[in-house]
């Protein structure tokens, strides 16, 4: 039986007693079971460990009075899944999406897995990502790709592409998952879900790593209901004093309607300067329309920004903190890893320490610059992605690129980086929109309020200062109120569309 509501509905169900938490594990259990043959979406089956602790929250709750249960953690017996990469939990599995990592072990939660325990879920497995989270689509060749709810000939996205087809199928009614690019953004615009990417220093860190991609990497979730959003939101957020990067924590206890209007930018173009697909357009124009009928001023405008040069910066941090990665695993060999992963590796160790701490200077001052771009605006409305869900095979590199890639470590650092540029150029064409708010800590919200022409999800993106989460949940409530979010379940069949 899939689970076509929020976390919110199972909850309640349990703390009332109409329902078990062994009896809603089971049933994620035999969703996975069911549709993973057609999406695989989950590449880790907790089963044993999930059952286990399902029986111990029975047992907790049949012993307390109606009284005390309402005091449980929100989330008390509602099975999820976490994200395979990272997000570890101690005493199981971990592929990373790589044969690199081997049968690797777990051997201490992370900080936000922890919390999220303590939230009340009960973990029932893992979701599928691309190697390292490396790609915007999920098709690593350890665990193959993640096939779209509505078209197993597409791509669901990545890199919590897994993530976002347990979701929009049902198999769990929340799901865990961790954005460094769009990587939540992405998944929940081709599968019609909401995806928020916190603040930076919103959501615990550690203890493995306390500054993911130098703070451009974060946790949190993909979920069907801005409810579920802000419960998650005030359960994970922490004042972490021993991270390098910390907010004050959100003090509101309810979320609130606006009580004042607005002033959104809106932008028809990429961080690039281009303009967006036919697709995005439309689902801007529909965003807003709303918008002002809700009173807010709309002002078509973007941040200043030499788009190229951050992209280009971005993929330089990616390759330096590969290379400090692969050199604590011993500096593995080509044969190891996927060619993606090994291009990028190679780019990182053409990168001297010199250049790494100049361009972490330019992530600084691009910070600076869309602080001040957000002070002018409250909001900044664009698209999440430039479509719908793409064919598995749309982002390929062309034959010529994909050889000179097989020798990127024969070449200079300027070709390298050109190179990698080249291997990503179609996909960020596809998703350019997310990465500026990851690299400069804001937070950014994707929303699934329209669909392609060919019936896809596609999803607008509102992104405000650092810290500002709240307010775009109250956008998103705005949204949600007039029954402009659609993130219902949809029916995955063999066939295509």
């Amino acid at each position: 039986m899939l689970f076509e509501h929020d976390a919110h509905y199972y909850a309640e169900q349990v703390r009332s007693g109409i329902v078990t938490a062994s009896e809603l594990v089971e049933r994620a259990l035999a969703n996975i079971q069911q549709l993973n043959p057609i999406l695989n979406a989950v590449t880790i089956v907790q089963a044993t460990a999930a059952r286990e602790q399902a029986r111990q929250q029975d047992r907790q709750l049949q012993a307390m009075p109606p009284a005390e249960r309402q005091q449980l953690p929100p989330f008390w017996g509602v099975p999820t899944l976490l994200k395979d990469l990272g997000q570890h939990q101690q005493g199981q599995p971990a592929t990373e999406g790589s044969y690199l990592v081997g049968n690797y072990i777990a051997k201490r939660n992370d900080h936000f897995v922890t919390a999220v325990e303590a939230a009340g879920f009960i973990i029932v497995g893992r979701t599928n990502t691309p190697e390292f989270g490396f790609k915007n689509i999920s098709d690593s060749k350890r665990n193959g790709r993640v096939n779209s709810p509505f078209d197993k000939e597409r791509n669901a996205g990545g890199s919590s592409g897994g993530a976002g087809a347990a979701l929009k199928a049902g198999i769990v009614p929340i799901v865990m998952a961790s954005d460094g690019g769009g990587s939540i953004r992405i998944p929940a615009s081709f599968n019609g879900l909401i995806g928020l990417k916190p603040s930076r220093g919103r959501i615990p860190v550690g203890p493995t790593n306390y500054r993911g991609w130098q703070g451009a990497s974060i946790n949190f979730a993909l979920t069907r209901s801005v409810r579920d959003t802000w419960t998650l939101l005030k359960c994970l957020q922490v004042e972490q004093y021993e991270a390098p990067f910390m907010l004050p924590r959100i003090q509101q206890t309810r979320l609130q309607p606006l009580t004042q209007p607005l002033r959104i930018a809106y932008t028809f173009e990429t961080p690039f300067g281009e303009p967006i697909s036919s697709d995005a357009r439309a689902a801007v124009e529909v965003a807003i329309t709303h918008l002002r009928a809700q009173g807010h001023t709309l002002v078509e405008a973007r941040p200043t920004v030499d788009g190229e040069r951050l992209i280009r910066d971005y993929y330089l941090v990616n390759g330096v903190e590969t290379a400090a990665m692969m050199t604590h695993m011993g500096h593995p060999p080509r044969e190891a890893m996927e060619l993606m992963t090994w291009a990028i590796y190679q780019l990182g160790l053409s990168v001297s320490a010199v250049e790494y701490t100049q361009l972490l200077t330019r992530w600084d001052y691009y910070g600076v610059a869309l602080e001040r771009f957000y002070r002018e605006y409250d909001a900044l409305l664009m698209p999440t992605t430039n479509g719908g869900a793409p064919r598995h095979d749309a982002f390929t590199p062309d034959a010529t690129t994909w050889q000179q890639l097989q020798q990127i470590d024969q070449y200079e650092q300027a070709q390298r980086l050109e190179l990698i540029c080249q291997m990503f150029q179609k996909g960020l064409d596809y998703t350019p929109f997310g990465m500026q708010m990851n690299l400069a800590g804001q937070p950014a919200i994707s929303l699934p309020i329209a669909q392609t022409a060919e019936g896809l999800p596609i999803g607008i993106q509102l992104s405000s200062a650092k810290g500002q989460d709240y307010l775009l949940l109250q956008l998103a409530q705005q949204f949600e109120q007039v029954g402009m979010l659609d993130s219902r379940v949809v029916e995955v069949r063999e066939s295509t569309l």
